[in-house]
């Protein structure tokens, strides 16, 4: 008997775009301007960096409960982050927060921008950013970077958590909780669709199968797709016998987007065919495993991989 279903409960999440690599330019001639306008060109370009600098530190002061915005518990101060900066700049040039963040290759779980115009804008940001209107955006606890961009009339920052996909938990303690759902699960008689299943015998761990299903995990997160169907073209049975695992019965469960266990353990629970195969009573060994690439569409890939052993 083969058992392969693909998961029907998928996580919806932003889509991918590829990073790009940070551009450089170079400067292969400089136009012959008076020396004074180019003095007073970069003297210029230098104040706003100062400025910029000074704004970062008035922005984690008041994150961390100074001026008008008196904070419950301690928050990280945002890291400045080059990639915002210039997400920053394209917004003072007209650009899309979202479109912007695409664009450089920043992949944002969450983001906001601030907007400030007029004369000397500069000398009067912090101030602003003091009155209790903006607390909110900048002690929101989800956000860990930002950008700043500065000129001689506008301001804007940009403040934004980037995707960091983590399991929080070692992959044996991950397929240990996992071992331990799935025999919950099979202890309770349960309707998996149109399917009645009694109670199971519980499933022991198998080392061979949670390495077929490691090697998976990292196939998908790898090649950045989701899907039975290995990279190579293999289906879950031949990657089973390729570990040198002799079966007589094989299934497997995958999942993606998941940040926990419990969380791919409901997702199967809630789809009839997956269900179906953690209630199958012919199978007494499992072994799964998880991989995480912050590149990768989902972020973090589940392989579950069951088995009855000739």
């Amino acid at each position: 008997m083969y058992v392969t279903m693909r998961r029907s409960v998928h996580y919806k999440m932003r889509g991918y775009i590829p990073s790009c690599s940070p551009k450089s330019e170079t400067i292969s001639a400089i136009p012959k301007w008076p020396l004074k306008i180019l003095s007073a060109l970069l003297l210029l370009a230098a104040g706003f960096d100062a400025a910029a600098a000074d704004l970062y530190a008035t922005i984690n002061r008041l994150r961390a409960g100074g001026g008008n915005c008196p904070v419950a518990k301690q928050l990280p101060p945002l890291k400045p982050q080059a990639a915002l900066e210039r997400v920053a700049g394209d917004l003072a040039r007209g650009a899309k927060l979202e479109q912007s963040l695409k664009q450089t290759g920043y992949r944002a779980t969450r983001s906001n921008a601030l907007w400030f115009e007029g004369d000397a804008v500069g000398e009067q940001v912090a101030g602003m950013l003091a009155k209790q209107s903006y607390c909110q955006q900048l002690q929101d606890a989800a956000i860990s970077e930002v950008g700043i961009y500065q000129d001689a009339r506008q301001v804007w920052i940009v403040m934004a958590a980037p995707f960091a996909p983590l399991v929080g938990v070692s992959e044996r303690a991950a397929g240990q909780r996992l071992l331990d759902l799935v025999n919950q699960a099979r202890a309770t008689p349960r309707t998996c669709g149109d399917t009645r299943f009694k109670a199971a015998p519980p499933v022991r761990w198998n080392d061979v199968l949670a390495e077929t299903s490691r090697l998976h995990s990292e196939d998908m997160v790898r090649y950045n797709y989701f899907s039975h169907s290995g990279h190579d073209g293999s289906d879950p049975a031949q990657r089973v016998e390729r570990a040198g695992y002799r079966y007589r019965s094989t299934g497997e469960n995958i999942a993606a987007g998941q940040m926990k266990p419990e969380d791919a353990m409901a997702a199967w629970i809630k789809s009839p065919e997956h269900c179906a195969n953690l209630m199958n009573p012919a199978f007494t060994e499992m072994g799964a495993a998880f991989a995480i690439d912050p590149r990768s569409e989902m972020g973090v890939y589940w392989t579950q991989t069951f088995g009855l052993p000739r």
